[in-house]
C-alpha cells in the first residue's frame, strides 16, 4: 500500500514515502505549506497525493533518528489553523448486543468535536489531560483525512491511525451533557498518510506501562468489519452540514473505537505511558499521560 508523511527539517518542510526504517535513510523532497493539500484537491484522488511526492530538485536524505527531523500531521496546514479533530462515538460491534443487518436504515452515531487540527500530538509526544481526571480511557482508532477544495468539497485523502484520549469517567456520569468536557483530554496521531480506502481489517494490541514495565495489556480491532455503522454513510451524513465544508478546511475525523482499559476495570495513571501497536499495519503510536495543572484561583 503506499504510504506518504510530511516532516520539518532545518526549518523546511519536506515530503517522503513509505515507513522509516531502521538503519535506512529518508529520502525526503522539499514541499510548501499546503502544496498536497491542492494537489489531492485539483486531482483524481489519494494517488495524486503520491505522485505531487517526487522530483530531484532540492531532495535529501536523513537518518529517521536525526534530533533535528519533526513529522507533522497529515496535510496540517502550520500557515492557519484550518483544520479539525472530531469523531464519532459508540460505533464499534462490541458495544453493541447484535449484528447490523445488510440494509438497514443508517441511525447517525454520537457525534463530537475535540478541537483544532494544531492540537495534535505526535508519536512519544505527551498528551495533557484535565488536572483531576476521573478515570481516562485510550482509544486506538482509524482517522480518515479530508480536506476541502475552493468550493468546500470534501476530498477523501487517506487513513491513519490515532489515540482519542479521553475521561470515560466523567463522560458517564452524565453522557448527555459532560461528554463534551471529557473529550478535552490531547490527541495523538501517526503522520503516516495510507493513501487507501478506509482499511476493512485493522487489528492491534495496547500495553500500558508504568515504571517501565507492561501494567496492562489487551488487544483491540477498529477497521471498517469492526464498526456497526458503514462508513460511507457517517461520512455523508457528516458532510451534509455545511459548516464542515468550510473551504479549505482539513478534517481528521475518528471513527471509533473498540473497548479497552476500562472496561477491563483498569485506570491509566498520570505518568502512564500508552503504547498503540497497530500491528495490522507496521506502525506504533506511544504517548506518555501527563495531568494538567489546576487552573488559578
Amino acid at each position: 500500500m503506499s504510504i506518504i508523511f510530511e516532516c520539518e527539517y532545518q526549518g523546511r518542510r519536506y515530503a517522503g514515502h513509505g515507513l522509516p526504517v531502521s538503519g535506512s535513510p529518508l529520502t525526503l523532497y522539499p514541499v510548501a505549506d499546503g502544496q498536497l493539500q491542492a494537489a489531492l484537491v485539483a486531482g483524481r484522488g489519494p494517488e495524486d497525493l503520491r505522485s505531487a511526492v517526487a522530483g530531484e530538485d532540492g531532495r535529501i536524505e536523513v537518518d529517521p533518528g536525526d534530533a533535528g527531523l519533526r513529522f507533522l500531521p497529515p496535510l496540517l496546514p502550520t500557515a492557519s489553523d484550518n483544520a479539525l479533530i472530531n469523531g464519532f462515538m459508540g460505533t464499534h460491534r462490541s458495544k453493541f448486543d447484535r449484528a447490523p443487518e445488510p440494509d438497514e436504515e443508517f441511525t447517525p452515531p454520537n457525534y463530537y468535536i475535540k478541537g483544532f487540527g494544531s492540537w495534535l500530538r505526535l508519536p512519544d509526544e505527551p498528551l495533557t489531560t484535565p488536572a483531576d481526571p476521573v478515570w481516562l480511557l485510550e482509544e486506538p482508532e482509524v482517522v480518515l483525512v479530508y480536506a476541502n477544495d475552493d468550493q468546500g468539497v470534501p476530498h477523501y485523502a487517506g487513513y491513519t491511525f490515532g489515540n482519542d484520549l479521553n475521561d470515560i469517567g466523567l463522560h458517564l456520569k452524565n453522557p448527555w451533557a459532560w461528554t463534551p468536557y471529557a473529550k478535552l483530554c490531547e490527541t495523538s496521531i501517526t503522520p503516516w498518510l495510507f493513501l487507501g480506502t478506509p482499511p476493512e481489517k485493522v487489528t492491534g494490541s495496547v500495553t500500558i506501562e508504568r515504571d517501565g514495565t507492561a501494567a496492562w495489556q489487551g488487544g483491540f480491532s477498529c477497521g471498517a468489519d469492526s464498526i456497526f455503522h458503514r462508513i460511507p454513510d457517517m461520512a455523508q451524513y457528516l458532510f451534509s452540514y455545511p459548516l464542515l465544508r468550510r473551504p479549505g478546511l482539513v478534517n481528521y475525523l475518528f471513527l471509533g473505537a473498540d473497548k479497552a482499559t476500562y472496561h477491563d476495570g483498569f485506570r491509566i495513571e498520570n505518568g502512564d505511558r500508552m503504547v498503540i501497536d497497530v500491528s495490522s499495519h507496521g506502525v506504533v503510536l506511544a504517548n506518555e499521560v501527563r495531568y494538567g495543572a489546576a487552573a488559578p484561583k
